[in-house]
């Protein structure tokens, strides 16, 4: 019988085998066990067939730096990490909506993000942006592109410190999604069209409407045509007296990168 222990294949020559020998035999002193996904209580054997997947984790124990990714991605779908693992995703702009989708994205495995944005870390970004008082006047993709590696390690992080526009789009050919998360309607609309017009292989993941603190239920995902999604309520944009604040961008931002997630597992 052949299984994944800790994400690596392994021969086993029984017929019957059960969780409690592969701890047994693996790691005497698990104290996590999760079967294909999902924990299962560590006092309850259970057979197991062909390909299951077996991770084994003794609580507070850093894992050798070869054993970390396999033991992060233990929670995963099974066989979804692969093409996390072989996505390329652009994220234009990495403020409030940009910063916490790229943490997102980094947290469950994409292979290859790709940071854009031109401005720094300033302290009015620390109520919804994904960065540290540590962080205040450094450039945002030096910052974020730092936060990444100290979550995860195993994937690659590429940063472009300058305004994107029409003259330098065409850039980010090579990538699977394109993110749009400026704040300034006249980039948004000029990298949409652009993106709408000449790289129409791309999707392109966009946002409008995730002020204040209004209801959370009225953020959605819509498909706009093929390949082309808005994210947010649509109404509630940034203004005097109607800021942004974190649950709501976050929100917003996590529907654009549980979109992005879906489309690498499923689309691509």
């Amino acid at each position: 019988m052949q299984l994944f222990i800790n994400e690596l294949l392994v021969n086993i020559d029984e017929d019957i085998v059960t969780v409690d020998k592969v701890k047994e035999k693996y790691k005497k002193d698990a104290e996590i066990i999760i079967l294909n996904g999902h924990p299962v209580d560590a006092c309850v054997d259970l057979e197991l067939y062909e390909n299951d997947r077996v991770t084994l984790i003794k609580r507070g124990e850093i894992p050798k730096f070869e054993e970390l990714e396999n033991l992060m991605v233990s929670r995963h779908t099974p066989n979804v990490h692969y093409k996390l693992k072989n996505g390329k995703v652009a994220i234009l702009g990495i403020g409030g909506l940009g910063s916490n989708i790229a943490i997102s994205l980094a947290r469950i495995g994409v292979g290859t993000l790709i940071l854009a944005d031109f401005d720094i870390v300033e302290p009015s970004n620390l109520n919804r942006q994904q960065y540290f008082i540590s962080d205040i006047g450094k450039y945002k993709t030096e910052a974020l592109k730092n936060n990444i590696e100290n979550i995860n390690p195993f994937i690659e992080v590429k940063t472009i410190n300058k305004i994107i526009d029409s003259a330098n789009i065409h850039e980010f050919g090579n990538v699977d999604i394109i993110i749009e998360a400026f704040d300034n309607p006249k980039y948004k609309a000029e990298i949409a069209n652009n993106i709408l017009t000449k790289m129409r292989d791309k999707y392109l993941i966009s946002s409008s409407g995730m002020a204040g603190y209004y209801d959370s239920n009225i953020i959605k995902t819509r498909k706009i045509r093929d390949k082309f999604y808005i994210c947010g309520d649509e109404i509630n944009e940034a203004k005097e007296g109607d800021g942004l604040m974190a649950p709501r961008v976050a929100i917003c931002a996590n529907h654009m990168a549980n979109l992005a997630t879906k489309i690498l597992i499923e689309d691509k």
